[in-house]
């Protein structure tokens, strides 16, 4: 895709992808349940001086890896009721490369869990515009070999759940601070949980104020380097529930939707401003060696698989990011957790578990790519974007939760997300006394059956 042009020092790895071949697949992945934390992993995590959160947009896990062997996928005999041609809609081999999916704020969340019988995605596609509905499709292994492979040759994460049952701002929110909301002054105090529309529920264009403490607060005081990487473009979606609005530009210096951390009251107090930069930025990083210990990578709009946008072209994108990676001295020391923000309106079966107020919401992909994880395992524990800060807080400050009673800037919060019960360990998901696994390059722009 002439977007992929666009990434400065990412021309290398794109040559270096082009040339080496695609390593051999391996054994179809296998299936296993979680058991307790590896004994080795106490120590071992700390086997990895490189946490990268790769975050891409709107698919659900059936909509992905429904039929992915072993994974808790799309049931046979599923018929989701479509009122509109008053029939029921079957699950179907979507090869389109553009696909529309559905809306996906707070009220279609409920809509279609609809009290877990997990069937009003049809219905609420189909709303206003009548058109035939294109949430039951999904896509396989053919038509996304590289997010296959991946999968099958590292460590696919089945029931991993959006954070929260809305759209992508409050999922970012929860991805770097383990909350949502908004603030009517910079006393954290003055915050109030709002997973809908934490922007601004007024409607109004005023900033938001995000007073309440985020990750890279803790990372900060410890001397954990971080940054938070930002692809130029623009973003998708429109605030305050607008079916269309004007493309809104995103850059790194520019918050918004999905670089939130701009709008953080410690990070502008910290001067961390800086830590928030472009792409380019990163594959230079990975080129030398000097990736942070902490990375979050966001895409822009054209690479970032958000409905209408090209499947095939997030999937370049994301294969650039990992093979950089993987080309890297760093790669040896490093995991990338790799997601979707939300369900992009998309045909999940699995009813979300209720932990909290604000959630879950629905299943999302999870991937997680190292040298050390556990090759072809599938995870089934329940885990959520929670998942991510836990490990990094595990790995990097011995533990210490982004908590308003300990952590010296209390908020009213509702809870502790990393500290709620039966949220999984990402530590299960790696074995950290193998031999480390090889990188396996993939070709920037695989063969697909993708239709164009």
């Amino acid at each position: 895709m002439s977007a992929l042009r666009h990434f400065g020092a990412a021309a290398a790895f794109a040559a270096f992808a082009a040339v080496m071949a695609a390593l051999a697949a391996g054994p179809p992945a296998s299936s296993a349940t979680h058991g307790r934390e590896p004994a080795a992993a106490a120590l071992g995590i700390h086997k990895i001086s490189h946490v990268i959160v790769i975050m891409q947009e709107n698919r659900s896990l059936d909509s992905y890896f429904g039929t992915f062997p072993g994974a808790d996928g799309i049931p046979s005999g599923t018929c989701v009721p479509d009122p509109l041609r008053q029939t029921c809609a079957t699950p179907f081999h979507d090869r389109h490369d553009a696909n529309t999916g559905g809306p996906h704020w707070f009220a279609q969340a409920v809509k279609d869990i609809n009290n877990g019988a997990m069937n009003g995605f049809v219905a609420e596609s189909e709303q206003p515009s009548k058109a035939r509905s294109d949430v039951m499709g999904y896509h396989n292994g053919r038509d996304i070999p590289n997010y296959w492979t991946y999968a099958r040759d590292f460590v696919l994460q089945d029931h991993m759940f959006e954070p929260n049952e809305s759209w992508s701002l409050p999922a970012h929110l929860f991805l770097v601070s383990e909350w949502s909301a908004i603030c009517t002054t910079h006393d954290p105090m003055s915050c109030r949980n709002d997973f809908r529309n934490p922007v601004n529920p007024d409607r109004s264009t005023t900033p938001p104020i995000y007073a309440w403490t985020d990750l890279t607060y803790l990372l900060h005081k410890f001397g954990v380097s971080w940054r938070f990487y930002v692809m130029t473009g623009t973003q998708p979606d429109c605030p305050n529930g607008a079916v269309t609005c004007p493309a809104v530009q995103q850059t790194a210096g520019t918050p918004g939707i999905w670089n939130p951390l701009p709008w953080f009251d410690t990070v502008k107090a910290d001067g961390q401003l800086g830590n928030i930069q472009s792409l380019s930025a990163f594959f230079q990083a990975a080129k030398t060696g000097t990736l942070p210990a902490v990375s979050w990578i966001t895409p822009a709009d054209s690479v970032s698989e958000h409905p209408p946008r090209l499947v095939s072209a997030g999937q370049s994108y994301v294969t650039q990011l990992i093979n950089a990676v993987m080309a890297s001295p760093d790669w040896n020391s490093t995991a990338i957790f790799l997601a979707w923000d939300d369900w992009g309106g998309f045909y999940d079966h699995v009813a979300p578990p209720k932990v909290d107020m604000n959630g879950y919401g629905l299943r999302v992909p999870g991937i997680v790519i190292s040298p050390y994880a556990r090759k072809g395992f599938i995870d089934h524990q329940r885990l959520s974007f929670d998942a991510y800060a836990k490990f990094i807080e595990d790995d990097f400050l011995s533990s210490r939760r982004i908590d308003p009673g300990t952590d010296g800037r209390p908020d009213p919060r509702p809870d502790v997300r990393e500290n709620l019960p039966g949220l999984g360990n990402l530590a299960s998901d790696f074995n950290f006394s193998q031999t480390p696994l090889p990188p396996v390059i993939l070709p920037v722009h695989p063969i697909t059956d993708l239709i164009p």
